[in-house]
């Protein structure tokens, strides 16, 4: 029988718990790497951090591929290119994320476009974001492909062997215009009616295809069979034009693009990157991860950028378009501001097609032009100078006439500096005066004629100070007989600064730089630099003297 009263057992010791076991990472990740599903998806795994591999990692990359593997130094440099050339392309890749989603909520009819318009901005989560997104999307895009054309020229990139992709990538900004442009159109408010009916009216000065330009009668064209008819489907912008655009921004335009980028890509990686060595038998390093690493950098920061604009500034909405009422100014899309500018000094067919139609051929044809084999990757004024100089003044030109749009033109297209209200009554213009017929021939044909002859005539090299001192005097002489005729001093300093400018680059500059080049090519510079400057010379003579054609044809609608 149990004693009941024994003392009752001690209670054994707690043993310690099991310690939880340990996870060991490295042995997990080769276990879901060390597969045939991971290796059939991955090659040349597992990585290693040597030379072979981090040439494999870009030759077997998707995105990568398009690179070399190894770089100069100087091509990493942040300086360099300013990585421009892949926030163009990385900025298309946004534009067609957003793009499609906005799809997805848009109907290109005019009883609805602009009902999802404010659908977008009060009613579908995250609208307003993707609208702004796609907005300042593609005003970043234009400013940074525009910018891209500029550093690619001033390092001399375009040269041999890559003229042909230097075209390649001036047809590129264009696809990017226009791209923008036919855009503009689908909000369907009173800003996009309009500015697209100021950049399509410039289509019906087409020499022979529009029914307002020169010889248009030599084909018969009118209001309904024109080129502007066939860009607008219709006489006026309507139902069939905010078709057309939806279809050529959508679908056409960006096929189009995306294949050019493609031949673009390829281009560049068979012609080479043009960086220049910055010594003799410099080591090359590698892209991965040097490159690709500030390539990622530039494209979290320019994505961070654009959200960020998109969250604190909304895309302009306006209200519903309305036909009959015009606002005062209507004015096109910013990029497109300075041709229409141009419009106060020359009539449609040159200053929206002419001008527009030479500037992209002469940039096509400057590597062809351009003999000099010096300044090939890197940044060089000394040894480019007549290259450099022209092309950053038609730059300046450009963006000039764009600030004047947008900052000082208000209503009725009137002057209006910034600082002033437009709700101030301004005078009409003076009434202008034109040449007479002889004076117009013989004034284009001297200017023609002088402009092409006298830089390759004159042997050896002008002074350039006795010539610009010559110039003054000159400028003051035609100063004082101009003020004699009661012309307004701002008038007469306009007109100098111009005719100086025009001495500069349309003689002095040539006169230097290119009496040198063979028959052909001078012939064609010089016609291209002529034909800028007559566009001072013609601003200059309509601000100063109020003189709307140098040469009126009206018989045939061709007037200069």
């Amino acid at each position: 029988m149990a004693d009941n009263n024994a003392p009752a057992a001690p209670n054994p010791a707690p043993q310690p718990a099991a310690a939880a076991p340990k996870l060991d990472m490295d042995a997990l990740l080769k276990e879901a790497t060390n597969n045939q599903v991971w290796k059939s998806m991955f090659r040349n795994w597992p990585w290693q951090d040597n030379a072979r591999h981090r040439a494999r990692h870009i030759v077997d990359n998707l995105w990568l591929h398009l690179h070399p593997t190894k770089v100069r130094p100087r091509a990493l440099e942040t300086t360099f290119t300013w990585g421009l050339g892949g926030l163009s392309f990385l900025l298309y890749l946004l534009l067609t994320v957003t793009g499609v989603l906005l799809m997805f909520y848009y109907r290109p009819t005019v009883e609805l476009a602009y009902q999802d318009m404010k659908d977008l901005e009060f009613a579908v989560s995250f609208g307003i974001f993707l609208r702004n997104a796609h907005r300042w999307g593609a005003h970043g895009m234009v400013t940074i492909v525009i910018l891209h054309m500029i550093r690619v020229f001033l390092t001399g990139s375009y040269k041999k062997p890559r003229e042909f992709n230097w075209g390649v990538g001036v047809i590129l900004l264009t696809l990017t215009l226009f791209l923008s442009f036919t855009g503009y159109l689908l909000p369907w408010d009173q800003l996009a009616i309009w500015a697209v009916t100021v950049g399509t009216n410039m289509a019906a000065a087409t020499p022979l295809l529009g029914n307002e330009g020169p010889f248009a009668n030599l084909l018969g064209m009118t209001i309904s069979n024109d080129v502007r008819f066939v860009l607008l489907g219709g006489t006026t912008v309507g139902a069939n034009t905010l078709l057309r655009f939806y279809v050529m921004h959508c679908v056409l335009v960006p096929l189009v693009t995306g294949a050019l980028i493609m031949l673009h890509f390829w281009r560049v990686r068979k012609d080479t990157f043009s960086a220049a060595p910055r010594e003799p038998n410099e080591e090359k390093l590698d892209v991965w991860p040097h490159l690709v690493v500030r390539e990622y950098i530039a494209a979290a920061i320019c994505i961070a950028f654009i959200f960020f604009v998109s969250v604190y500034f909304n895309a302009p909405l306006e209200e519903v378009a309305n036909p009959n009422v015009t606002p005062n100014p209507s004015k096109a899309p910013w990029y497109f501001l300075g041709l229409q500018e141009l419009l106060v000094y020359f009539d449609p067919w040159i200053a929206g097609v002419l001008l527009p139609g030479l500037i992209i051929k002469g940039l096509c044809a400057i590597p062809y032009l351009d003999t000099n084999p010096k300044g090939v990757g890197e940044y060089n004024w000394k040894d480019r100078p007549f290259a450099n100089a022209v092309f950053m003044f038609g730059i300046a030109m450009w963006f000039i006439l764009i600030a004047i749009g947008v900052y000082c033109r208000g209503p009725n297209y009137f002057w209006y500096w910034p600082w002033e209200s437009w709700l101030i009554h301004k005078p009409a213009p003076p009434a202008t005066w034109s040449f007479p017929i002889w004076a117009g021939l013989v004034s284009l044909a001297a200017y023609g004629g002088l402009g092409m002859a006298l830089p390759r005539v004159l042997k050896g090299d002008i002074d350039w100070k006795k010539a610009n001192w010559g110039f003054a005097v000159f400028a003051l002489a035609l100063g004082a007989f101009m003020g004699f005729k009661g012309i307004e001093t701002w008038r007469i300093i306009v007109v100098d600064i111009l005719l100086w400018l025009t001495f500069v680059f349309g003689f002095l500059y040539p006169q230097r730089h290119l009496k040198e080049l063979d028959f052909t090519r001078y012939s064609v510079t010089q016609s291209l630099n002529l034909m800028m400057m007559g566009v001072l010379l013609k601003m200059g003579v309509r601000l100063g003297l109020d003189v709307k054609y140098i040469l009126e044809l009206p018989q045939f609608n061709l007037n200069i």
